[in-house]
């Protein structure tokens, strides 16, 4: 008699959700200058380096409570006079192999969680913002503090195109200037 293992009942190799959800989730953060990294080869191309480039790394989430601010937290820290030099992210129940690989090799020893933020730079995490951090901080409170790193980390300064771009992006997505102040 044939056996049915759990994982194939389950399905617990091929993607948690539908498409049609995350798609604006995923969106949120490609159409403000994120990378997908969808694969195994893509994750070890974007952070297996030692070019002393920093990069940030969203894994993103359909969690609704700390996702929902994770994003925009992300995308307004990059209103920042220093930034990272290369943006990333990857789905957390999506590209279940890739996100695997980026927690075994890029996060060992951490729990799993999602979603998360990390600055990364010669392979190395610097510094991460887990869930259970991320669910208790508003979206301001997380581009502060990812903003410290930046300051800490980072030699990338900010282009007037990418802030006159992401100005524009964070007032159409979000019907609102939640940075209208000059970024010195």
């Amino acid at each position: 008699m044939a056996q049915i293992s759990i994982n194939g009942l389950l399905g617990n190799a091929g993607p948690s959700y539908s498409e049609i959800i995350v798609k604006p989730y995923r969106e949120e953060l490609v159409q403000a200058g994120f990378e997908q990294m969808l694969t195994v080869m893509e994750v070890e191309q974007a952070l297996n380096r030692q070019d002393d480039l920093t990069q940030l790394v969203v894994l993103n989430s359909v969690c609704g409570c700390s996702a929902r601010v994770g994003r925009p937290g992300a995308i307004m820290s990059l209103l920042n006079r220093q930034v990272p030099d290369l943006l990333y992210t990857l789905f957390a129940g999506m590209e279940k192999e890739a996100v695997t690989w980026f927690r075994q090799n890029y996060l060992p020893g951490l729990t799993p969680s999602s979603p998360n933020i990390a600055l990364f730079k010669n392979g190395q995490m610097l510094h991460i913002l887990h869930r259970h951090q991320i669910e208790r901080m508003t979206a301001t409170d997380i581009a502060g503090t990812l903003s410290e790193w930046y300051g800490e980390s980072c030699n990338r300064q900010l282009s007037t195109g990418d802030e006159l771009r992401l100005r524009a992006y964070l007032d159409e997505k979000y019907n609102a200037k939640p940075l209208d102040q000059p970024t010195e």
